[in-house]
Parts: structure tokens; sequence; C-alpha cells
């Protein structure tokens, strides 16, 4: 035994030595480490080794975020009076955005994205090569943005950290585009685990959303990932920082209809929350003016809603554990609803506007230029709706209403059909509240919440551009490897032209020393004209009664579909299933002729693609 650690450990020192004399990258010593236990260790032990590495550190980054704005927030909402308040509730929340935006332009180059999108879109674009730029941009502009009162949560940006750290991992040891994406998903994983304490949740939200199409059998080091990062919040984070609710009620199957009609409410409310989100999206985006004032506009105008309604200041976890504990009354203390008085209608319609106005909040703060997601924002959105409906439904005379379960399922509930994500919603809840007993109602009001999410609209409309455009992977498999080919890159260039004013005897030329079927037929400005197939000219190339006036222009055809150089792939292949043809021309944005497709370039690469990604 002793022989053979001695062995093992004069190995090491020889892949050391040999590393630093040959490596043509300067690395630090735990680097060499890590790349030494990668020659030793076996694949799946090197991914679980991967994966608590990374769990840790995205975890880590989550610690660092949360404590970061949650600091920030317990200085201005509770060293101060609300006299003084109001004055933070109007300056910080314009400044946090103003200063995201100054923050990207000047030290991030104006690279502004921000959102699950951008992970999605790095896994089918970019074979899950994230920039190492995001593993500490995202925590920057969202505790700036967060942290000073934007509407917004840090979820999307903890996860985006984490996506970060995993894929440059793996990266940095030359691992391959499905274990890239695993790591990459495992640091998202990661990031959700310590943000929420949640690993189960972590793990759904990696499942639901990232690996959406991505085709693997691999999953222990997500486990382990979700392990590791919710312990670092456990261990680090203080109870009142970490998303956890502990006062509920049992449940009761005679409540069930309390569910059901909370479940349409969250279903409604989910659709009004991506609606507004879209309709401020293209409304800042229509707006010409620059970046700056773009911020300062919406900074005040989240700042003026603050003001009025104080709960809209930053994520609003506070607010719904003040709900579930009974204390609205300490909520409307620092707003201008005090000097109304608390009667229950009072109470209702502050509950119920800040809801409605959330979305609104939610959304300028994200698209004037500030950094967050849409988490923490759906979550109080559906305690809200679920603490409203309760205090309705007490008004309207019903005994033992169920208040505390309502505001928590409502979060799932609203959770489910603003991500449209079920899972990640039911197991998140579950978790933080230890409510294990609530998966009844949970999944029914996740589920009803869900189905008329996509009712309304088959795919998130978040994501709805980038999928028509075939940007990010969906549910169809065959879809996703189609979306990752380039239009470009399947041309064949090494075609026949002719001349449109050129004669038949120097289009027989062209056949007779060519060796394809197809000649592309083009005008002075090299545009395309037609085509003429070999097909076409057989019954007339060798005759001997020929005209000497036929030409060219007498014989091209107008081809049935003509593909455009942007054009997608998924695109290329409507068009040969919609014509029947084995080639089709390709043109370029302004109309010259650039080359023909063939279906069975396509279906070669397909094939290919297929072998590499779904190994």
């Amino acid at each position: 035994m002793k022989s053979k650690n001695i062995k093992k450990y004069y190995s090491f020192l020889k892949f050391r030595r040999d590393f630093t004399r040959f490596s043509i990258d300067k690395v630090r010593s735990y680097e060499i480490v890590i790349y030494w236990l990668k020659s030793v260790l076996t694949r799946n032990q090197f991914l679980i080794l991967s994966g608590i590495l990374v769990g840790c550190t995205a975890g880590l980054a989550g610690v660092i975020l949360k404590s970061l704005v949650h600091y920030i927030h317990y200085i201005i909402t509770h060293k101060v009076h609300f006299e003084e308040q109001v004055w933070f509730y109007l300056i910080f929340p314009f400044s946090g955005i103003v200063m995201t935006t100054i923050v990207v332009k000047l030290f991030f180059s104006g690279m502004d994205k921000k959102g699950i999108p951008v992970i999605l879109y790095e896994i089918a674009q970019n074979a899950s090569n994230v920039s190492p730029v995001k593993m500490y941009s995202q925590i920057v502009q969202s505790a700036i943005t967060v942290g000073l009162g934007g509407s917004a949560g840090l979820e999307s940006p903890i996860a985006v950290t984490g996506a970060a750290i995993g894929s440059n991992f793996a990266q940095t040891y030359k691992l391959d585009y499905r274990e890239r994406t695993l790591l990459l998903a495992a640091g998202a994983t990661a990031g959700i685990a310590s943000a929420f304490n949640a690993p189960i949740a972590g793990m759904m939200f990696a499942f639901e959303i990232l690996l959406t199409g991505v085709v693997f059998s691999d999953f222990i080091p997500l486990v382990v990932a979700a392990v590791c990062g919710s312990l670092i919040s456990r261990i680090l984070l203080e109870e009142e920082v970490l998303f956890q609710f502990h006062t509920r009620d049992a449940f009761d199957y005679h409540n069930i209809p309390f569910y059901l009609i909370l479940g349409v409410l969250c279903g409604l409310y989910a659709r009004y929350f991506l609606v507004i989100t879209r309709y401020i999206e293209e409304l800042f985006h229509s707006l010409k003016l620059s970046t700056i004032q773009k911020a300062m506009i919406g900074g005040a105008i989240l700042s003026f809603l603050c003001v009025l309604y104080p709960p809209l200041f930053g994520e609003g976890y506070d607010t719904i554990k003040s709900f579930t504990n009974g204390e609205i009354k300490e909520v409307m203390e620092n707003s201008f609803f005090r000097f109304i008085g608390y009667r229950e209608w009072v109470i209702i319609v502050f509950v119920a506007v800040v809801c409605l106005l959330k979305a609104f909040a939610t959304s300028i703060t994200i698209q004037s230029g500030g950094n967050g997601g849409n988490f923490a924002p759906s979550l109080f959105a559906g305690g809200s709706l679920g603490y409203v409906f309760a205090l309705l439904c007490i008004q309207a005379g019903i005994k033992d209403v169920p208040m505390v379960n309502l505001v928590i399922v409502g979060m799932a509930g609203v959770m489910s059909g603003v991500l449209y994500a079920p899972l990640t919603a039911i197991f998140l809840i579950a978790e933080s509240s230890s409510g294990y007993d609530l998966f009844i109602p949970l999944m029914i009001v996740s589920v009803i919440s869900f189905l008329m999410a996509k009712w309304f609209s088959p795919v998130s409309p978040d994501l709805e551009k980038m999928v028509n455009e075939g940007k990010i992977f969906t549910k169809e498999h065959d879809r996703n490897l189609l979306s990752l080919l380039r239009t470009l890159d399947l041309l064949d260039k090494d075609v026949q032209v002719i001349s449109d004013q050129a004669s038949f005897d120097e289009l027989r030329e062209v056949v007779k020393n060519g060796k394809r079927n197809l000649v592309a037929v083009l005008n002075k400005d090299l545009t395309l004209v037609g085509i003429i197939t070999l097909d076409d000219l057989r019954p007339i190339l060798f005759s001997r009664d020929l005209d000497g006036s036929l030409n060219v222009r007498d014989l091209l055809k107008e081809p049935k579909a003509v593909i455009v150089e942007n054009d997608s792939v998924v695109v290329v292949a409507r068009k040969f299933d919609e014509t029947g043809l084995w080639h089709l021309p390709v043109v370029t944005v302004t109309g010259k002729f650039a080359g023909f497709i063939s279906k069975s370039s396509v279906l070669n690469s397909y094939r290919q693609l297929l072998q590499a990604y779904s190994g």
C-alpha cells in the first residue's frame, strides 16, 4: 500500500514537471492538481469532482450577492424612520438603475444581455461557451440594481453567474460539449439552490428550463452541485436572509375549492404579468433615446412607484413574510396608506394595487437598464395575490380560510405561469416552507396556472422571439439540431453559372465541361434570374433541328423556392419539403447568387450532429 502511494506521488510530480515545462498556458498550482486528477480519474469521477467544485463556487457567489443586497436593504429600510425613508425611496431606485447602466457602459463594453435567455442562447448557439465576464458582471450589476431598490430578483443573475462558472471550468479543463453543458447547468443549479436553500428546486430548474432539448443522461454532478450550493447557503447565510416560511396551516382537503379558484387567478395574473413585460420591453425598445436617458426615465418612474408603494422596493421577500406572519400593519406603516387607516377594504386595495403594479415595476427596472430577473417578482406577486384572495374570502363571510397556505401556494402558482416551470415552483415552495404536506395544493395551483399559460402561448413570451428565430433549443430535438447548422456552411460554391444573354451553344459548352446537373442563370449584376437543369436540356441538347435563335432566356425556369443566406436551416429544411427538390439556389440579402444547397448536405450534417450531441 505504501509503495502504491509513493508511485502516485511520483506520478504527480512527473505530471507537474511535464505540465509546467510543456504547457502553453501558465496555470496556478491548484489547476495543476485538477489537471492531474483529470488524468488519473475516470470520466464520471472527474465530473463528480467538477460538480463539487462548481457547486461550491457558484453557491459562494450566490451567498455573496444575497448578503451584499441584504445589508444594503437593512441600512435603507431599518436604520431610518419613514419621514427620512421617503427620500431613500425617491433617490435610491433611480440611482440604482442609472448606476447600473453607467457601469455596463464603462466596464462591460455595453454588454447588458441578462436573464435566463442568455444561458439558453449560449447552450444552443455557442456550444455552452459562456464569456468569463459573466462570472462577475451579473453580481456587480444586480447588486447595484436590486441593492438600491430595483424591483427585480437576484436569482436569475445568480443562475447566470453559476452557469458562467460551470462553463468556464469546463473550458479550462478542455471538456467536450456535453460535459460543458452539464457543468453549466450544475453551476446554475447550485446558484438557485443557494439562493433559496432548495437543492431539489435547483435541479428541477435545470431540467425544466436549461436542459430542454439537450439529450444526455448524466445527472449526478447536478445533484452534487445542488447539495453543495444549498449547504454553502445554509452555513453562511443568516436565517432572515434565506427565503424561508415557518408559519403555515395543515392541509385540509375541504379547502380544495380555494386552491382551484386560486389556480385560475394565478394563471390569469401570470398572463397579465407577461403581457405587461412584453409591452414595457417594446416601449423602451421603441424610444429613440440613449441608454442613459432610458435609465433616467425608468429610474424616475420606479422611484415614484416606490414612494407610493414601498413594498415595490427591492425583491419584496420581507413583505411576503409579513403577510404570512400577520404583520400587514407594519407593511402599511411605511406608506401613505397609514394616514387612511387599517380597515379591511383599505388593506385589500393596498395589496391589490401593489400586486398589479409589481409587473410594471419589474419590467421598468429590467428594460430601462437595471439587472435582475422574474423569480422574486413572480413569487412576490403570487404571495400578494393569495393574500388578497384570502381577504376577499373572509370579507365574503367564508369561515376557516387558510390564509397562510393561500399566500404560500399562490407564490408557486404565479411563478409556474410566468416561468413555465411548474416542477421548479412546486419544489421551491415545498422546500422553502417545509411544506411537503402541501404538495397537493401546490400541484393543483401550479398545474392550473401552467396549463393556462400554455393555452395563451405555447412558448414563454420571454423566449418566443428566440424560439421563432431558432436561436434556442425547444423540446423538438430534431429542430434543435437543425438550428445548430449554418446555411452558409452548407453552401456548394462549385457551381455552373451562365449569363442570361448567352447563346444555346455557350450553354452547351458549359454543360459539356461541367460536372453538375444545375446551371444558374445570372444577369450582368450577378443576380439570379433562373436555373436550367440537365433534365430540361436532355430532349434538345443533341437535336440537329435547333433554330440558331434559341438562347438561354428561352430555357431558364424560375426556381420553385430560393434560400436567402440568413435563413435558418429549419427554414431551409421546410423549403426542401415544400418543393420536393434536391437542390435549391441561395442568394445574398442583396439578391446576388451565392451557390446551391443540396438536401444531402443537410442530412449528412444533421447525422454528424446527432452522433455528437446525443451520444
